[in-house]
């Protein structure tokens, strides 16, 4: 699938079916040392690319928020009501990532948000060197707030930092309330978890307690926000906490 954090292979994962003991799950490839080596040296390139676009950010007084989450989830729904809601309050700037087309893109741009689309081709994620060329593409000014909507995926962007200050998770209802178990990983990593489509709970078999206790316990300290984007149910808490970041800029 992706062809630079290595998680691509020409051989297909062995299945496993349920209530069977898991087998050992053999890849064609260099030898393990090699692969750790690589994905190694992938990684601490990204982190420095990382690091140069955070402190480009805190100089230029710019909030920056990644978006995560699998496909379908609303991500760019919540973008486009977000902006709409505070556009007349807060200058926004948004990096769309997708692997092809330019539809996201031209949703946001329809909002009168100043956008740039990225597309990985056969990448699955977004990573800093990508959005510190966007960056130079956009010049946001200065007390703005950069959303950066990822590639939907819950695996590889949870690993590639991209310079924001907070990564924001989104799930939605129509999912299963196990997600946070099943992808921990991106669930660790997160400052936020968005639970979406809440408008459609009582069509769907999701539990909100579970889903909140799944995702406590493998990052405690996770802040949760409950709503519908398409309907507004619940989004004024999530505006709020924009605003009070937005206001946390210095002058």
């Amino acid at each position: 699938m992706c062809t630079t954090c290595g998680c691509n292979s020409d051989e297909p994962a062995k299945m496993t079916k349920a209530g069977q003991p898991a087998k050992s799950l053999l890849v064609t490839g260099p030898p393990q040392k090699q692969y750790h080596v690589l994905e190694r040296n992938v990684l601490s390139k990204n982190d420095q690319d990382a690091s140069h676009n955070r402190r480009h950010l805190e100089e230029s007084n710019v909030l920056a928020i990644n978006l995560v989450s699998s496909p379908g989830s609303g991500k760019t729904t919540l973008l486009e009501k977000t902006i709409l809601s505070l556009k007349d309050e807060i200058d926004f700037y948004v990096i769309e990532g997708d692997q092809q087309t330019m539809l996201d893109a031209d949703r946001i741009k329809a909002t009168g948000a100043p956008v740039v689309q990225i597309n990985t081709g056969k990448g699955c994620h977004l990573d800093a060197a990508m959005v510190h060329r966007a960056l130079h593409a956009l010049e946001p000014v200065p007390n703005a707030i950069l959303m950066i909507e990822n590639v939907g995926n819950l695996v590889c962007p949870a690993l590639f930092d991209l310079g924001e200050k907070y990564r924001v998770v989104i799930m939605s209802v129509t999912e299963g309330d196990d997600k946070p178990l099943k992808y921990p990983h991106m669930f660790e990593s997160a400052d936020i978890c968005v639970i979406n489509k809440t408008d459609l709970l009582p069509y769907v078999d999701f539990r909100l307690d579970k889903a909140r206790e799944y995702a406590l316990r493998v990052n405690h300290k996770l802040q949760f926000f409950e709503l519908s984007a398409t309907k507004g149910e619940g989004m004024e808490n999530w505006l709020n906490w924009l605003k009070h970041e937005h206001h946390l800029l210095p002058v």
